[in-house]
Order: structure tokens, then C-alpha cells, then sequence
């Protein structure tokens, strides 16, 4: 897993590493994402099964963490059903239109004595230019 993100806000790429390799160092494939900080439990982790698949079959073998992440949400997961709900509710809210926070301003009808007064701005304006 290579840490991403800021502090106080964590995220994480699952990636096929050499063992030797430094946590943040050179990478030979992205396997996957995990971010703790979603709402949702089980929308945190996504997973390509298909290269864990690829990778666990040619001997690799997952850190702790991604060793618990691919038995809830890997190839035969026990939360795969759960995950795919929770990403359709995070994707449909995310397709909601938010109201308009500010409502549009009406004009405010001009009242007589503000006509009056640029009136005779108007006509001080004729008289100066003659």
C-alpha cells in the first residue's frame, strides 16, 4: 500500500510491489484504491480482482491490511454485495443537483422620488452645457 493524501486524511493505493521495495518506492502494478476517510464502510476499498487474481496466483503475497481488504471486497469477498450497494447510493448522490443556495435578486421598482431626483440631474447636466 503506498499512502497518499494530507494529514488527517489518509488514502491509499494497493499496489503489486517488490518485498525489498520502500513503502512509497517504485511500483509494478496498481491493484486498487482504499480510502478510510468515505462515509460508507464498504464503498471504501476498490479492488481490480482480475490482476489480484493474476498476482496471487505468481507467488505474491499481500501485507496484513491488504490481505483483510481482499477477503471483504477481493474475488470471493464477503462484502461484495454490501460494496456494490454503497458505491450506487455514493453514485447517485453524487448525480443529485444541489438547490440554489442564492436565490435570484428582483428588481425593486424605482419610486417616484428617486425619478425626481435624476430628473433634475439631468436637466442641471442641459443647463451647464449650454
Amino acid at each position: 500500500m503506498k499512502k497518499f493524501g494530507r494529514r488527517h486524511r489518509p488514502f491509499f493505493r494497493i499496489c503489486a510491489m517488490d518485498q525489498r521495495a520502500p513503502r512509497n518506492g517504485r511500483v509494478l502494478e496498481e491493484l486498487g484504491t482504499y480510502d478510510p476517510m468515505v462515509p460508507e464502510t464498504d464503498a471504501r476499498a476498490r479492488l481490480d480482482v482480475e490482476r489480484i487474481r493474476y498476482w496471487l496466483g505468481v507467488g505474491a503475497q499481500p501485507s496484513d491490511k491488504v490481505g483483510v481488504l481482499i477477503k471483504k471486497y477481493g474475488p470471493d469477498g464477503t462484502h461484495l454485495k454490501q460494496q456494490t450497494e454503497a458505491l450506487e447510493r455514493l453514485a447517485v448522490a453524487r448525480r443529485r443537483p444541489e438547490p440554489p443556495t442564492v436565490l435570484p435578486k428582483q428588481a425593486a421598482p424605482q419610486s417616484a422620488a428617486n425619478d425626481g431626483e435624476t430628473a433634475g440631474a439631468d436637466s442641471s447636466a442641459a443647463v451647464a452645457e449650454e
